[in-house]
């Protein structure tokens, strides 16, 4: 006996034959609900193309599996057990698989411009993998008739007439997982499969998916399996960011590869004659804990890592747990040592401690051994543990920045409490329970509609030339600073390694042009660049608030009613009501290359006047 199942969601109602039969939908009609529309802004939002690239790699595959499953439930009596429920699912599963996917470097441990290159591939393979994987129900646990008696199946294509369905008794479960090869030519077009074969290790692990040998999947597999898991945690009332939490090899992998990056090529070791970065010595790599924390939380950033502590203690809690440090007795990050080269110079450090073997796996190319001496001290308490890692020592003055007066904003800044640092030390694996994004960077094609041919610009300023790395190691004026910063906002908007309009993001768009966050835009780009201390430094002033001086130089945005520089701008969320405050650009171009639509949930006061300093 054929049954409909029941309905639980919001769709459309689609039309029925007299006799009951399904009549087969365009993929216009099944995708048109506000909800399924906001599944596709989401994904376009986290793949990050052009609109005739996404209409190309996304929406067409999604539209084909949308003809392809029609109204077919994603299972009898457990997840996702309504008319087009196999639609929902698929949509939602490749939402939290992209979403997923950003917390990966793809491929691990390969170069950063492999990555870049490969980054597109990679981000393709994880959506079609996690939209295919559930694909083979239809062949094998689903049994769909034509109106007039004939038995469909996926290889026939596309259903065109009216059709029913039941669920078969439950069989093999892994038969639907290899089942998936029988669909997925009706979704994936040949030269989708001849661009992704161009990449051996994706496509390699993306042939196991369709097969459904996730043990042999490696990183794909595991990405497909999460969305999976926090698609139907959210269908059946349970916690998908739980189900989303990044496995620790993938925050792993980026911490060992940045900490490789920094000993390699750009922190001093074992000198002879004074002060150094790091020393190794015959079961350990010592690194002042410092300078260390400082220039991996800038690699981080640059390699589009959002959510980094800013704070050291945070920080060093998180290679703590990642396990790429090893701790004292009171286990705890923070040693303290002193260095002493037997020829005079002799000065006590707090230290990182860290396994020869994660930097160099081969021992023959390791430098030589420090001829000095590395004596440990007596382990400090938690509290002196934490005021280490907080500021250098007294001693180590000749190596790290001298400590300053903390400024009146900034102590108002940690007022907020370890909590905020919790909170951001979180979202580097996790920073949404839905896989629907508050504002979208820019409406998606409309199903169906013509899609109009766009070419992404390079990155530029607004007169046309070409942005240059950021030079602001030592900017001669506060003029090239400020420069410099919007040039790396800029090509960060573009790259998407700074995310606006979202919770937690630093750019907004608000009537009609950019906002950006103060100080957190500013501390931001400190983080990334943490040289410029040294000048704030001699200049008595913090480093995010040299940044912020120097833009304000350019007299690139907008003066409030009453001639301030900085707007409030009220923030409704649907727990809360809260306050942004921040710089409005002039020219929205300043920094986009397109303008977005405004945050919606951002709104100017009542009075136009209205603002803060």
């Amino acid at each position: 006996m054929f049954t409909l199942l029941r309905r639980n969601k919001a769709i459309p109602a689609l039309p029925q034959t007299p006799d009951g039969y399904l009549e087969p939908a365009t993929s216009q009609a099944l995708l048109a609900s506000p909800r399924r529309q906001k599944l596709l802004e989401n994904i376009w939002q986290r793949a990050s193309l052009s609109r005739s690239q996404f209409e190309e790699l996304y929406l067409r595959p999604l539209k084909r599996y949308a003809e392809l499953v029609q109204q077919i439930p994603a299972s009898q009596n457990h997840h996702h057990a309504h008319l087009g429920g196999m639609l929902d699912h698929g949509l939602e599963i490749v939402a939290y698989a992209l979403k997923i996917r950003q917390t990966y470097l793809l491929p691990i441990g390969a170069p950063p411009e492999s990555q870049s290159a490969q980054a597109e591939a990679w981000t393709a393979a994880a959506a079609y993998g996690a939209l295919i994987h559930d694909l083979g129900k239809i062949a094998v646990d689903v049994h769909i008739e034509l109106e007039g008696g004939k038995i469909w199946h996926p290889w026939h294509g596309p259903i065109k007439q009216p059709y029913r369905f039941r669920y078969v008794k439950a069989g093999n479960y892994q038969l639907h997982a290899a089942a998936a090869a029988l669909t997925y030519s009706h979704v994936l077009t040949p030269n989708i499969l001849d661009w992704l074969s161009d990449f051996p290790e994706a496509w390699a692990q993306f042939i196991y998916v369709l097969a459904g040998q996730y043990e042999h999947a490696d990183i794909l597999g595991e990405i497909v399996v999460k969305a999976d898991q926090a698609s139907v945690a959210q269908e059946l009332g349970g916690n998908p960011s739980r189900a989303l939490a990044a496995p620790k090899q993938s925050l792993q992998r980026q911490l060992a590869d940045g900490l490789r990056h920094l000993v390699r090529d750009t922190l001093k070791l074992n000198q002879p004659d004074g002060p150094a970065d790091g020393w190794l010595t015959h079961d350990a790599l010592w690194l002042v804990s410092k300078p260390i924390a400082d220039q991996l939380r800038a690699y981080l950033l640059s390699q589009g890592v959002e959510g980094v502590p800013s704070s050291n203690a945070p920080f060093f809690n998180m290679l703590q747990d990642q396990g790429v440090i090893q701790t004292n007795a009171q286990d705890k990050a923070i040693w303290k040592a002193t260095i002493d080269n037997g020829r005079g110079w002799r000065n006590t450090f707090t230290l990182l401690k860290l396994s020869p073997a994660l930097i160099w796996n081969d021992p023959s190319d390791r430098p030589s051994i420090y001829t000095g001496s590395v004596e440990l001290e007596l382990v400090a308490t938690p509290a002196e543990a934490l005021q280490a890692s907080l500021a250098p020592s007294q001693d180590e003055t000749t190596t790290l920045l001298p400590d300053r007066p903390v400024a009146a904003e900034e102590r108002s800044d940690s007022a907020e409490g370890q909590s905020a640092e919790i909170d951001a030390l979180l979202s580097l694996l996790d920073n949404s329970d839905k896989p629907v994004v508050t504002a979208p960077v820019e409406s998606p094609p409309a199903i169906g509609s013509e899609v109009v041919e766009t070419v992404s610009a390079p990155v530029s300023r607004n007169d046309g030339s070409p942005i240059p790395d950021p030079a602001i190691s030592t900017p001669k004026t506060k003029t090239e600073l400020g420069q410099g910063f919007v040039d790396w906002l800029r090509a960060g908007i573009a790259s998407r390694k700074i995310i606006i309009n979202d919770a937690k993001a630093l750019v907004h768009t608000v009537s009609g042009t950019a906002m950006l966050v103060t100080p957190g835009i500013f501390k931001r780009f400190v983080l990334e660049f943490p040289a410029l201390e040294a000048q704030a430094t001699a200049q008595k002033l913090n480093a995010w608030q040299l940044v912020q001086r120097s833009f304000e130089k350019l007299k690139l945005h907008r003066k409030t009613g009453t001639s301030l520089n900085i707007w409030t701008v009220n923030v409704v969320g649907p727990r809360s009501t809260r306050k942004l405050r921040g710089y409005l650009l002039n020219d929205p171009l300043t920094v986009f290359s397109e303008v977005p639509y405004d945050n919606v949930s951002l709104s100017l006061p009542p009075s136009p006047t209205e603002g803060t300093e």
